[in-house]
This record gives C-alpha cells, sequence and structure tokens, in this order.
C-alpha cells in the first residue's frame, strides 16, 4: 500500500512544477519560499509571488504536519480515541491577479490519516471570475470534466454538484464563482483503492497549471477601466467573506496551530465593500451575479 511519505514526496514535486509553471507565465514574478516548522509535528513550504506582471499576489503551499488527532475532530467522530494520532500532507493554492478580466482560482490537493487506520483524501479545483466570461467558464469545466472522465464517468456531475453547494455564500444566497470540481474524504479498504484514488488526484493537480495558465495569457492583456478595478475589489471582498466565515480549510488549519501567514495567504492584498452596492443593470457586473448561482451546466 503507498504510504504517506510517497504522498507527501509527491505532493513537494507538485508544488516546485506549478511555482515554476506560474512563474513563466507572469514572466516577471517569482516566488519567495519561507519554511516553517509546526510546534506539535511537520511543517511545511510557503511560496508567495507578490506585484508579478499578471499575478498580484498568489501563493503555492506545501504542508506536512502530524501529531495527536485536534479535539474539534474526536468531537465528531465516537470511534476516535484522544490518544490516536493524525498526519496531514497537501498542496493548496490561491491566486489574485492584477487584471480583473483574468479570474481568481483556488485548488487543494490533500491526504490525512490517522493513526487507527482510518486515511482519505480530498480535494478540487475552482475558478472565481470577477467577470464570467462563459468561453472561458465552458473551457474551465470541460477540461475538469476530461480528467473526471478518465478515472469513473461519475465523477465530473457528483463533485460539480458538491463544488456548487461547498463554495456558497448563504448569506449572499450566491456561489463565490463559477465552481469546478470538489471531494472530500474519498477512502476505500485495499490498496488498490487507495493507488486509484491517489492517482486521481494526482491528475487533478497536475491539470492546474495548464488549465488556469492558458486563462492568464488569454485575459491579462485585456484592457479594463476604473469601475472594473472597483468591481474586483468588491468581489475579491466576497472571497473573504466565505473564506473567514465558511472554509473549513481554514478552519482546520488555524484549529490545528497551523501557520497563522499560510493560513490566510489566500486573502488579496486589497479587497472592498461598498454599502449597498447594486450595479447598473444594463453593465456586465450585473450579468456576472446572473451565473453565480447552483446548477449551472457549463460542460458538454
Amino acid at each position: 500500500m503507498i504510504q504517506k511519505e510517497e504522498i507527501s514526496l509527491w505532493f513537494q514535486s507538485l508544488q516546485d512544477r506549478i511555482c515554476t509553471s506560474l512563474e513563466q507565465a507572469d514572466e516577471t514574478g517569482k516566488f519567495m519560499e519561507d519554511k516553517w516548522i509546526r510546534e506539535e509535528g511537520g511543517g511545511g513550504r510557503t511560496r508567495i509571488l507578490q506585484n508579478g506582471n499578471i499575478i498580484e499576489k498568489g501563493g503555492v503551499l506545501f504542508s506536512a504536519v502530524h501529531g495527536p488527532v485536534p479535539a474539534f475532530i474526536t468531537g465528531e467522530n465516537n470511534s476516535i480515541k484522544q490518544e490516536d494520532t493524525f498526519f496531514a500532507t497537501g498542496v493548496s493554492i490561491v491566486i489574485h491577479p492584477n487584471n480583473p478580466m483574468v479570474p481568481i482560482i483556488h485548488m487543494n490537493v490533500r491526504y490525512f490519516e490517522m493513526s487507527n487506520g482510518i486515511w482519505w483524501f480530498g480535494g478540487g479545483i475552482d475558478l472565481t471570475p470577477h467577470y464570467v466570461k462563459e468561453e472561458d467558464a465552458h473551457f474551465f469545466h470541460n477540461s475538469l470534466k476530461t480528467v473526471c472522465d478518465k478515472h469513473d464517468p461519475s465523477y465530473y456531475e457528483k463533485f460539480k454538484k458538491w463544488a456548487d453547494d461547498y463554495f456558497f455564500i448563504p448569506h449572499r444566497n450566491e456561489t463565490r464563482g463559477i465552481g469546478g470540481i470538489f471531494f472530500d474524504k474519498l477512502s476505500g479498504t485495499d490498496a488498490l483503492s487507495k493507488e486509484k484514488l491517489f492517482e486521481f488526484v494526482k491528475e487533478v493537480g497536475s491539470a492546474f497549471a495548464p488549465i488556469y495558465t492558458s486563462i492568464m495569457r488569454k485575459n491579462y492583456q485585456e484592457k479594463f477601466t476604473t469601475e472594473n478595478k472597483q468591481w474586483q475589489l468588491l468581489r475579491r471582498g466576497r472571497y473573504v467573506e466565505f473564506n473567514l466565515v465558511y472554509d473549513k480549510g481554514t478552519k482546520f488549519g488555524l484549529e490545528t496551530n497551523g501557520r497563522t501567514e499560510s493560513i490566510l495567504m489566500s486573502l488579496p492584498s486589497n479587497a472592498s465593500w461598498f454599502y449597498n452596492y447594486i450595479p447598473r443593470p444594463e453593465g456586465k457586473e450585473a450579468q456576472t451575479l446572473t451565473f453565480l448561482k447552483k446548477g449551472i451546466q457549463w460542460s458538454n
């Protein structure tokens, strides 16, 4: 059976490859690396690119942490004992671009296991455009569907719905963006199922760079106005609301005494909240809001 060390090493290599691809696409930006150690066990490599040609702020994080199972997890499962330990490793990415016509993107692939034998994979990719472009939305979802279909024809629809439901802001009654795929606690009973699930997770992780760099290059030279920039800051505000109020990864990181700077790297450098902002009915901003709902069929 695949061991946690092998999974962790592959995630490290994924971080390396994605950083290289993003630097090449940005052309001027370079990632700075910040290695950190978690007092309770493990640590990670936080890589941040700021003030690039296309990327205003982007983070590509690797972590591998271990130690006693957090109290909030033991409280959810009566079969977990206080003496049980956990190991968690993964790569997490959030990219905030300069140009409002380039979307925000998030990806996470992760593995979790406990000393009592429980293990699972999780992850996904989702896109948050400031302005929804239907052509890009179709490209993004069709790319993810291709990845899913190689492993299980039921994956895409199941994981797309999961993303629609997860990346939703109830107090705004809108999705964070146009979704993507999201999956959690994928597990099995034997070595073969673990191998198959790891292959799927690897393919999801490897799909990130070609998908996003294609969208970056397509849109980053598009002209934009002051109004477009203000709208971008408002949409970033929505992103912040979701990540601080609802995101389980943020909660897990903070409640396991993770590194705060790394956990909150998902937040943009600048965001805005205008009181009771209502876009012009005929504008692209209002059109974008019509796409921020569950169940839109973006794939062919």
